[in-house]
């Protein structure tokens, strides 16, 4: 099962912030579970893994999806890691959360699977759908759509919009202009060690 639907906070407390996934924080400091309160020193093994649950998490994706997107940009010329970030965070319902038109990433897969999301004047109801520089990004034009979005816009999930994005708020079209920079990527990570972890696969 690719979508995990168990509790957030417990995730967040053992892997750190992860914007993507909530916005709820805990008041407990120390990690889940009847050992959390230990504190032992994790193993290499124990870090890669942390840091590659962390993508998985965050990004809502499956294994399967995380390893397919490992090879993709081990093909691309660059470091394997940054290209690795730069396609999961060019994913449409990454796109979406980023904008801030939804508080999380489930929360805009879900306005992508619903189908009130048109990319280039057409509606995509895909949430890996890769988007590209120039792509246009708006809201289908129904009510129910245009009141949902609104309600996401008035509490975002982050602050900022990342530079490779623009937003009209006015008219709720956003547009694609580049390929988001590693300094834009919210999520606090060792890319890296996920690399690692697959490569002694």
């Amino acid at each position: 099962m690719s979508r995990y639907r168990g509790p957030r906070l417990r995730i967040s407390r053992k892997l750190g912030d992860l914007p993507g996934l909530t916005r709820k924080k805990s008041k407990k400091t120390f990690p889940p579970g009847e050992h959390g309160q230990q504190s032992k020193k994790p193993s290499e093994y124990a870090l890669r893994l942390d840091e590659k649950q962390k993508l998985k998490f965050n990004y809502g994706i499956s294994e399967k999806q995380l390893l397919r997107n490992i090879k993709i940009a081990k093909k691309v010329q660059g470091s394997t890691g940054i290209v690795l970030l730069q396609i999961l965070e060019m994913r449409l319902d990454n796109i979406i959360f980023r904008l801030g038109l939804a508080p999380t990433i489930p929360a805009s897969r879900q306005l992508v699977n619903h189908c009130h999301i048109i990319v280039n004047n057409k509606i995509v109801s895909i949430s890996s759908y890769q988007c590209k520089p120039g792509d246009i990004i708006s809201i289908k034009s129904k009510n129910s759509s245009i009141e949902l979005v609104k309600k996401y816009m008035a509490s975002p999930g982050l602050a900022n919009i990342p530079n490779h994005l623009e937003l009209n708020k006015e008219t709720m079209t956003a547009k694609v202009n580049g390929i988001i920079e590693r300094d834009w990527v919210a999520l606090q990570l060792n890319e890296l060690l996920v690399v690692e972890y697959y490569s002694r696969k």
